[in-house]
């Protein structure tokens, strides 16, 4: 799969006259896995409306490929990039199988019979993610991880080099969570797709995204690796959190510990 480069070029976003995101630039590193952080209202689901056109900036310019995404045709940008929105609603009675190859629609002309590409890449998308033995229920009898897999299988048949997600863990258990991230990085690591998701766990984000992107206020505050990026100053400025940074037993990524008014154990055990 060819790797894509997308890029903000001193971009400003927002609703209404009301600004959301001012004179923002970054450039996603290409083949990672970048994730959007920051707190309640910063702006990161503006930021990826505007990286995916649902929203045209006010100033600035958004690239992919080095073309300004707004001169791209429709059908032309959903072959090269592709959307999972904050809780996406399927089609009632809609199997897993029907919802994946309407991923296959940008490839397609109006009115056409799926064709036997089509056919093969919805097929490598369920394998992908892991829903072949889905492919025949309806999604609306899933369980959370299962048709968040399901959607991601859907945007993976566009066979895009782009995969852009918004937040999405949102209402999963911590199950499910970890089992659509497991997903995610497997197809990184499996097609070399580039993908930038906006995640409220900053644990999850350290464990599972190569780059993060800090956000405050509308504007980048910080980036780099984990490590670089989740420190205890940035958590006090950026969040208005006092808490520890330690090293993830598991991963040997930060691990952010709240402080909070937590209760101690007394020494030599719980109470």
């Amino acid at each position: 799969m060819t790797v894509h480069g997308l890029a903000a070029e001193n971009v400003s976003l927002g609703y209404d006259r009301t600004p959301v995101v001012v004179d923002l630039s970054l450039r996603v590193p290409e083949g990672r896995i970048t994730a959007l952080i920051g707190p309640n209202g910063c702006g990161k689901s503006t930021l990826l409306r505007g990286l995916t056109r649902l929203l045209r900036p006010s100033s600035g310019t958004v690239l992919l490929e080095g073309t300004d995404i707004h001169r791209l045709g429709a059908r032309e940008l959903a072959r090269k990039l592709g959307l999972l929105p904050q809780a996406p609603l399927a089609p009632g009675g809609i199997t897993v199988t029907e919802l994946v190859a309407l991923g296959r629609a940008p490839h397609q002309s109006w009115l056409s019979r799926p064709s036997k590409a089509d056919r093969q890449a919805v097929e490598r998308a369920l394998a992908l993610t892991g829903t072949t033995e889905l492919a025949d229920r309806v999604v609306d009898e899933l369980s959370g991880g299962q048709r968040q897999r399901a959607w991601i299988a859907m945007v993976l048949a566009q066979e895009t080099g782009v995969l852009l997600l918004d937040e999405p863990t949102t209402f999963l258990d911590m199950a499910h969570a970890v089992e659509v991230l497991d997903t995610i990085s497997d197809l990184n690591l499996q097609q070399g797709c580039t993908v930038v998701m906006v995640l409220h766990d900053l644990n999850l984000a350290a464990r599972y995204a190569d780059h993060l992107m800090a956000m405050a206020d509308g504007r980048l505050i910080a980036q780099g690796t984990p490590a670089e990026v989740l420190t205890e100053d940035l958590l006090s400025s950026a969040f208005s959190l006092a808490a520890k940074v330690i090293s993830d037993p598991v991963s040997h990524t930060p691990l952010v510990v709240p402080i909070g008014r937590a209760r101690v154990a007394p020494m030599g055990g719980a109470a």
